[in-house]
């Protein structure tokens, strides 16, 4: 038997005891959370007796937490309805249009900055369209932040809670840095340094994918309220190809957070060389140049022109869309057999030309894929937001808000 020394030895210490202090302050941070995101996630405003039904609050509890969160700008009351019967009418709660977000984006073929508000609307935006293949880093970022700017100055008193920068590359967020954008010609440099603080509303500038950060606004009609779709391969088409895998709502990113490069998976190790350095990618037979060049029409074509070309029966573009879609069929049903994700949405000029893309695609599907017995695929283009990554930036930050808004009502 061991002396009362050595047993005092072994005995491990007692767990650290959090003041009480703490735990009621994270407890109303998690209860502040809570009821931001139920009134964001809901279609229709909810009353504070609706908010403390669907999170089994009091309904005390919950009324000061919103006259906190409402004082904060976070929430917003609206006018309540006109009632002839006794009693208080409710008043109706919505996010509030006080705090926005910045998101910016670089593309192959546009730039944009826009304004996004927690209510999910687009409060200012800039968008201009070029030419960016193999552009200068430095010139064209201080093109956007011109941009961003003159976007900023139309924010109308509301407070900016962040900002976001959507890249089409491998970008490594918890750095700051793009590792390779090969459409654009940039690689291992850090985007905002190229960024002004007055650029940025003097907040930390966060980058990401911008397959990732459009794939959002699918699974998030607006920041906190999901889409009808919560698992789906989202493809974003431009002279590249994008692409992003959600899962319950969520863009599964990776180790690293490279995921999703559906755009650089070989469908012909024979096939023409990629810019990334291999050959036979996606995008060299369903990227925007690709298809129009191999339909014979000029690099500026348009997805309209390429199906008035397909409507009057022109052979090529016959051709161009029926390659598109084999590589298309390809590439995605090896996605869906690893990862048992039977939904795809395309966007950008893929999404445009959708139901031109569909008969063959989904033969190939149906051929390629192990359970298209047994379930239904699915094909469904985009809403046709030009720049969806600059969006889904804004609501990553927007996000971030109804996560803490402790920060945000203290």
């Amino acid at each position: 038997m061991p002396t009362p020394s050595a047993a005092s030895a072994a005995r491990p210490d007692p767990p650290a005891v959090e003041p009480l202090g703490a735990r009621q302050s994270t407890l109303r941070e998690s209860n502040l959370s809570l009821v931001a995101r139920t009134v964001c996630a809901s279609p229709a405003p909810l009353s504070r007796a609706g908010v403390a039904a669907r999170t089994s609050m009091t309904r005390s509890t919950v009324s000061r937490l919103v006259d906190d969160l409402v004082a904060g700008g976070v929430l917003a009351e609206l006018e309540p309805p006109a009632v002839t019967g006794p009693g208080r009418p409710a008043i109706p709660l919505v996010p509030s249009s006080g705090l926005v977000a910045l998101g910016l984006q670089v593309n192959a073929s546009y730039l944009a900055a826009r304004l996004v508000d927690l209510r999910g609307r687009v409060v200012a935006e800039h968008v201009e369209y070029d030419d960016l293949v193999g552009c200068d880093p430095r010139s064209t970022l201080g093109r956007l932040g011109a941009m961003s700017k003159q976007v900023l100055g139309q924010a109308q008193g509301a407070r900016l809670v962040g900002a976001g920068l959507a890249l089409p590359g491998i970008v490594s967020s918890g750095s700051g840095r793009l590792l390779l954008a090969p459409n654009l010609g940039w690689s291992d440099l850090e985007p905002a340094a190229f960024l002004d603080d007055e650029a940025v509303g003097g907040t930390p500038l966060r980058i990401g994918n911008e397959a990732d950060l459009a794939a959002r606004t699918v699974a998030q009609v607006a920041p906190g309220r999901p889409g009808r779709l919560a698992d789906f391969i989202y493809l974003s088409g431009e002279i590249g190809i994008g692409g992003a895998a959600v899962v319950d709502g969520q863009v599964m990113s990776g180790r690293h957070g490279w995921a999703g490069e559906v755009g650089h998976v070989c469908v012909d190790p024979d096939g023409p060389p990629c810019r990334c350095g291999s050959t036979g990618c996606l995008e060299q037979y369903a990227g925007r140049q690709a298809l129009v060049a191999a339909a014979g029409l000029a690099p500026d074509a348009t997805p309209a022109e390429l199906a008035e070309r397909l409507r009057s029966g022109d052979s090529r573009a016959k051709t161009a869309v029926a390659s598109a879609a084999w590589a298309l069929g390809i590439a995605l049903a090896g996605v869906v057999n690893v990862l048992d994700i039977p939904a795809i949405v395309l966007g950008g000029h893929l999404g445009q030309i959708t139901e031109l893309l569909r008969p063959d695609l989904e033969q190939q599907l149906r051929r390629r894929v192990l359970s298209a017995r047994w379930v239904a695929l699915t094909i469904e283009p985009a809403d046709g937001d030009p720049a969806p990554g600059a969006t889904g930036a804004a609501q990553l930050e927007l996000t971030a808000v109804l996560a803490n808004p402790a920060k945000w009502v203290d």
